[in-house]
């Protein structure tokens, strides 16, 4: 409806522009068969959700249901709430200085009514942006009804000189100040069940009590709620009444693929310009980079009820960017490119992500993140190198048994410093005659910028496969053939 709000600020001038009011979940609706008449985006930024969360969400708005977004953390879950607010009308008119955003047409408050009795079509308005028709609530444990609904107010009653069985006396809460608005409560089950049984009334069929007063209030609300499934969530659940009042319930997931997992870690991760100009990421670094949470979803030692979090990932390529970045501020270099040795500085972001089961405890969170960086290179190996058959004989001929043979004879093993110099980097790769040869016929178009990251691959990848050893010390690592350590202790 194309309105010039400029020129309308009274209750007579909307009318004259034929306005017409239309509940919160017309609007959506509304507005996304608009949206999808006209092929326009609708849930920009959220990735993997195309042909699963994102048209079952559809489906509950054009039905006109509140919505229960069920998935574990890290799944975009709050985002796609905030970005229903793009679906709702750019303005809408309310009374002005009303607390619950009255529709002047479809007035409920006693504010309202008394304003439109006393002022007429000479009662001002104002006009609200969709931006800030969005309210958020995090459910913990000290959530009270008069957070939500609301309470008497003796300061309003005292000021006023009002009786308490005045209704004037009531102070609104969260709930009854975001009518027309977009209202989610993220955790829901963290809220308790007397809590939760306020809601009841105001999902079905609008009354509200405060403190004795029953008011038929048919506040005009879409509710989001978000939850974590019941069984991990050990706190609490949702009852089964205020389940059984939400229209849809829409399960979320984790990426289905690296691809996907990589767009939303670009897209999500906090990165300094100078950090993205200076620091040359492969594109394998990247891959492995998710692939340790795909990983962690899966291993024994990661209490797979808890998930893992795409922020696992987002926050793993800061640290590995500041890894680098760190390293050239050392060595007074320019630009620098990340090693697949630089993954030991997203250690912490992994730690800090993960729940561990009692296996993973008595490992030691670091150890485990160790072990799932290992497994990414494990399972990425194959994808440039041939595969390592784990249960070959003993004298079966394999690509690697030149570079194996090459630790063999190569006293004291192969050290490589966290902190040299690039161009030191790159000649200390490069002198292993048989880590060329591998690449030269399995990777013959692989870029020369990532032709390290990739010789390292291999390093790595046969110490993952029980081929070569690999030990840490406090400046860098050192690699060795398999037996030679054993016999020296290392």
């Amino acid at each position: 409806m194309n309105i010039d709000i400029d020129k309308i600020k009274t209750l007579g001038q909307l009318k004259k522009a034929n306005y017409k009011s239309k509940s919160i979940k017309d609007e959506l609706r509304d507005n996304l068969i608009h949206k999808i008449k006209h092929k326009e985006q609708v849930f920009k930024g959220v990735w993997g959700y195309e042909n699963s969360v994102i048209p079952e969400l559809e489906r509950a708005i054009l039905s006109r249901h509140n919505i229960n977004l069920l998935g574990l953390r890290g799944q975009a879950k709050t985002r796609l709430a905030r970005l229903m607010v793009n679906l709702l009308d750019e303005y809408i008119p309310i009374i002005k200085g009303s607390e619950i955003n009255d529709d002047p047409l479809n007035p409920i408050s006693r504010y309202a009514l008394d304003s439109i009795e006393k002022e007429g079509d000479s009662t001002p308005i104002s006009w609200l942006h969709r931006n800030d028709r969005f309210y958020e609530k995090l459910a913990t444990p000290d959530v009270t009804v008069t957070d939500l609904i609301g309470d008497v107010d003796p300061i309003k009653a005292a000021n006023l000189k009002l009786s308490y069985a005045d209704d004037r006396v009531i102070h609104f809460g969260m709930i009854p100040r975001a009518n027309r608005c977009i209202f989610v409560i993220n955790e829901l089950p963290d809220l308790q069940a007397r809590i939760q049984v306020s809601l009841f009334n105001i999902l079905q069929e609008g009354d509200i009590q405060i403190r004795g007063f029953k008011i038929r209030m048919p506040l005009d609300l879409q509710f989001v709620f978000t939850a974590n499934p019941e069984d991990y969530t050990n706190r609490g659940s949702i009852v089964t009444p205020l389940k059984d009042r939400i229209g849809s319930q829409i399960l979320t997931h984790y990426p289905e693929d690296v691809e996907t997992a990589r767009k939303i870690t670009e897209q999500e991760s906090n990165l300094e310009s100078r950090q993205i100009e200076k620091i040359y990421v492969p594109d394998i670094a990247k891959d492995l980079l998710e692939q340790i949470s795909f990983e962690a979803r899966n291993s024994e030692y990661v209490d797979a009820k808890s998930g893992v979090s795409a922020r696992t990932s987002i926050t793993a390529l800061e640290n590995l960017l500041s890894t680098a970045e760190l390293r050239a501020l050392k060595v007074d270099a320019e630009k620098t490119t990340v090693r697949l040795s630089d993954f030991t500085g997203v250690v912490p972001a992994i730690t800090g992500k993960i729940e561990l089961v009692y296996e993973g405890e008595q490992e030691g969170a670091d150890a485990v993140a160790m072990i799932l960086i290992e497994s990414a290179i494990k399972t990425l190996f194959p994808s440039y190198f041939p595969k390592i058959n784990k249960l070959e004989r003993k004298d079966a001929q394999t690509p690697y048994d030149e570079l194996v043979s090459w630790f063999y004879e190569t006293d004291g093993g192969f050290e490589l410093l966290d902190d040299l110099p690039d161009d030191e980097y790159q000649v200390l790769l490069n002198s292993i005659p048989p880590l060329n040869n591998l690449l030269k016929e399995y990777q013959p178009n692989v870029k020369e910028e990532d032709s390290y990251f990739v010789k390292e691959l291999v390093l790595w990848g046969l110490v993952a496969h029980k081929k070569l050893s690999k030990r840490r010390f406090l400046e860098g690592y050192l690699f060795k053939d398999l037996y030679g350590s054993y016999i020296s202790g290392l």
